[in-house]
């Protein structure tokens, strides 16, 4: 049985939404862009590429019409494309579906990623139809959990709240894990401040893809880097979800527009080809949770990922989570491997975990 290992990685700047260096890109544009630029890195033939297997929280609208193949088609790609949704698990999930068909021996080459632009939403997005009168009840609980009086989170009787926002997802977890502003606040600021001193010395340099847009400007750096975010100016921010809360604006993560890709490659493949391996993929899992509390869902796919693996999480060097709302995020474990790992959104709870070597 072939191994499935990432030849070449590619992502564009992070642009903020609605305000931000990305407000004027389609999202399939920025989806052919960086499949373009994920081969060249590599001196791939796209003639290789067996499928484009692509992440879309919202496909709809602009990210419509399976943005996966109309992505393939714009950078000259004869291969299928399927979209996958998975929410903020969609990329990972892409991954996960290459790794697998490589591994059944159905494909040695797949182009796996996603994108989102939410700055396009105004155009069309998924998740706007009218909702389901059986979870009406839960909406009332959130509704009613909202206005900051109905004390620690637990759950309802009968069906969760599908529709719930989620930073208030973010709020629940906060109180049932008793995770306090201040916890909070230093995380988001260590995380600004080390972004902001990796952004000075030129680290994110050697992953951004710099995109140019219609009118010509060049976009190169990301829009989420906060310089000079300190603990006392973040304490300064009114909750968000609920008034007595504990998620601000400064210390949950931002609505962004960009696209990343990964090639995804057999082992035998990439030996053939002489690429040298980035990482080898070696368990994956995904695993449910309450939607209401979406943000521990990685923490059962983690535990499941590295059990597949017969590694515990003492053997992890890095662990990089996508998307973390304050509550849910933790310094990275210190001791062989990287794992990866990536909450869904509000209404899908089934969190992903990859585990690579």
């Amino acid at each position: 049985m072939p191994d499935a290992v990432i030849v070449s990685t590619a992502r564009t700047p992070i642009g903020r939404a609605v305000k931000g260096s990305l407000v004027d890109a389609r999202p399939d544009d920025l989806s052919a862009f960086i499949i373009r630029e994920v081969l060249a890195k590599v001196g791939l033939d796209g003639a290789l590429v067996e499928d484009v297997i692509w992440g879309c929280a919202q496909p709809a609208g602009e990210a419509g019409f399976n943005i996966a193949r109309v992505a393939g088609l714009l950078a000259g790609l004869e291969a299928p494309g399927v979209t996958v949704n998975r929410y903020c698990s969609s990329s990972l999930q892409a991954i996960r579906m290459a790794s697998h068909a490589i591994r059944a021996g159905e494909g040695d080459v797949f182009i796996a990623g996603g994108v989102e632009a939410v700055s396009r939403f105004q155009f069309g997005a998924a998740d706007r139809g009218p909702h389901n009168d059986k979870f009406a009840d839960a909406e009332a609980h959130s509704a009613e959990r909202s206005s900051g009086e109905d004390g620690t989170w637990a759950p309802a009787k009968g069906l969760p709240d599908i529709y719930i926002a989620m930073g208030q997802t973010a709020e629940n977890v906060a109180e049932l894990k008793q995770v306090s502003r201040q916890r909070q606040d230093e995380f988001a600021c260590l995380s600004q401040n080390r972004a902001e001193r990796s952004l000075d010395r030129g680290f994110f340099e050697r992953e951004i893809s710099p995109y140019t847009l219609p009118n010509g400007t060049v976009v190169s750096n990301d829009d989420g880097i906060r310089a000079g975010t300190t603990v006392e100016g973040l304490a300064k921010l009114k909750p968000v979800f609920k008034p007595n809360g504990t998620v601000t604006a400064g210390n949950a993560c931002p609505l962004n527009d960009g696209a990343a890709a990964v090639v995804v490659m057999s082992d035998t493949k990439a030996a053939e080809l002489g690429l040298r391996p980035l990482a080898r993929i070696i368990s994956s899992a995904a695993t449910a949770v309450n939607p209401e509390i979406m943000g521990l869902g990685p923490v059962d796919a983690i535990r499941l990922a590295l059990s597949r693996a017969s590694k515990t999480i003492g053997d992890i060097d890095l662990s990089r989570s996508t998307k973390p709302l304050p509550p849910r995020s933790s310094p990275p474990p210190t001791s062989s491997a990287f794992l990866w790992t990536s909450s869904t959104s509000t209404a899908a709870p089934s969190p992903s975990g990859i585990l690579s070597a």
